[in-house]
């Protein structure tokens, strides 16, 4: 009997032709901090001309409303002059400093780095995927790699290896273990069970995004959650149907021979000193659960708005970053106080310094997006492009829920070069949450959609800033493993959440009704 290995697609297919200019274009596009510093340059340059050119719009806000013209009419404020500069200069601080992002991720990171590094994270996820039964290995490893991304990188550096190496140890064939991992952190990146530190960035892009339209308007990093939460059980179905019926399948029969090193079939099961640390952990997260549920639960509950109880605008919504950082910190001592990892309060400082440490990059990429966000409300080039492009959409008669389909092709086209979910919304939700809320849609709903399209094309792009790590896992089980081949492996699970979690969406929001998030409107 011949030996079934990993089919390699020939070098002249329509398929690597296709990939191979996903590559070339997406090599062609520079670092994306350099992206937004040349947005802001773009900015500057073109609000003067647009200026010369009298570049206005008409303001379709109510006479009377707040922020509106008394004319009615909304001209763009050019930045190429020395007014402008003034405004640059002056702002260049307070843009950074004032961007809603940086502060709600920094706090919850501080809290979620402490649960990392004491190991309770790594070990959570472990006893969910080495505890799970054979039946169900592959739906546990999905699952955990979803909720893996309160975590950040915690899912790609842990998770897929650890993935790779059970399906191994039970026969199976190695890389679809790695698949459905990475289908699971990558692929699901936008659901969870739980709020992280993308639900806060998010929400602090599209805050002032909406704005522009509304000034009063607020996006709370709960906005999503809701829709978040059903979406993991979807993606984590969807995963495992793909792995089951589709790629492992596809792979067929794995030997030894085609690893690149020799490989050991041992797993690194919980120690009974981590599974005390994890019952300590878990009972006084309980704690603080019962805790947090007599401030809101009853009816005079100090966390509740007298109002509107639990929904938009209560004290327990507005806080639920400082939560998340509650949740994780306290937790994450515990784990590492009972098995040794954290002794004292240094420990708890080291953890958290370690992760400031490691967003250096991204408050460099902060900088720039709030600049770039910044210009594109002085100049009003937001407003006005979203109105033309509201009025377009309403000539041809596209301002139904039907619209959303291509919002949401096009958001998974450009993830495919802009790898970068902060990035790639910082770039684009001045421009698309205003033109949709002028049709009648409401930013959290705007959110929701773009968080499909931003997660299911992770998979197949080299753009993605951890498919590099991917591929070296893969080439350990197979040693001539090539981009094509493992961007071919991840295509059937691109291709099945992105068609799923639209008919979700439609289902969810427009068939029932119901709203993304806790006091989430569906229409503006």
């Amino acid at each position: 009997m011949t030996e079934k290995t990993i089919p390699q697609a020939p070098k002249d297919t329509w398929f690597n032709r296709f990939l191979a200019s996903v590559e070339f274009l997406g090599n062609l596009l520079p670092h994306p901090i350099t992206l937004f510093a040349l947005f802001c340059l773009f900015i500057i340059v073109f609000s003067g001309i647009a200026d010369w050119f009298g570049l206005s719009a008409i303001d379709p806000r109510p006479i009377g409303a707040a922020g509106r013209d008394p004319d009615g009419v909304i001209e763009v404020v050019s930045l190429l002059n020395g007014e402008g500069l003034a405004k640059i200069v002056t702002g260049l601080v307070t843009n950074f400093t004032n961007f809603a992002p940086l502060g709600t991720v920094l706090v919850a990171l501080l809290g979620v780095s402490v649960a990392e590094h004491s190991g309770l994270l790594s070990a959570a996820l472990r006893g969910m995927v080495m505890g799970a039964s054979k039946r169900l290995v592959t739906f546990m490893i999905v699952l955990a790699a979803i909720l893996s991304n309160t975590a950040s990188e915690l899912g790609y550096v842990v998770l897929i290896p650890l993935a790779a190496m059970i399906f191994h140890s039970l026969g199976r064939h190695p890389l679809a273990g790695l698949a459905a991992a990475f289908a699971g952190v990558s692929g699901g990146y936008s659901a969870n069970l739980l709020l992280g530190t993308i639900d806060p960035l998010l929400a602090g892009i599209t805050t002032p995004a909406a704005q522009l339209i509304d000034p009063n308007y607020q996006v709370g990093p709960e906005a999503n959650w809701y829709f978040m939460m059903i979406s993991t059980f979807l993606i984590a179905i969807l995963g495992t149907l793909i792995t089951e019926k589709v790629v492992e399948p596809r792979l067929g029969k794995y030997h030894d021979h085609e690893a690149s090193e020799p490989l050991d079939a041992n797993i690194e099961h919980l120690s009974a000193l981590e599974r005390k640390g994890l019952a300590f952990a878990g009972i006084t997260f309980l704690g603080l659960a019962i805790l947090l549920a007599l401030t809101i639960v009853p009816a005079d509950g100090i966390l509740r708005n007298q109002e509107t109880g639990l929904v938009k605008g209560s004290p327990f919504l507005k806080g639920i970053v400082a939560f998340i950082f509650i949740t994780f910190a306290i937790p994450g001592f515990v784990y590492g106080k009972v098995v040794g990892t954290m002794k004292n309060d240094r420990d708890v400082i080291d953890a958290m310094s370690k992760s400031m440490g490691s967003l250096s990059m991204y408050i460099v990429l902060v900088f720039f997006a709030a600049q770039f966000v910044a210009f594109f409300n002085w100049t009003n080039l937001g407003t006005i492009l979203a109105i033309n492009g509201a009025e377009l959409l309403q000539t041809l008669k596209m301002s139904g829920p039907e619209v959303f389909v291509l919002f949401i092709l096009m958001c998974a086209l450009i993830n495919l070069t802009l790898g970068s979910s902060s990035a790639q919304w910082a770039a684009t939700a001045p421009i698309f949450v205003p033109m949709l809320m002028l049709i009648g849609y409401a930013p959290e709903t705007i959110q929701a959609a773009y968080r499909i399209g931003d997660s299911v094309t992770n998979l197949i792009t080299p753009m993605m800033s951890y498919f590099g790590l991917i591929l070296a896992v893969a080439t350990k089980y197979k040693k001539d493993m090539g981009i094509g081949t493992l961007i071919a492996t991840m295509l059937p699970y691109s291709l099945a959440f992105l068609v799923g979690w639209i008919a979700l969406f439609y289902l969810w929001v427009f068939a029932l009704g119901l709203p993304v998030g806790p006091g989430s409107p569906i229409y503006f």
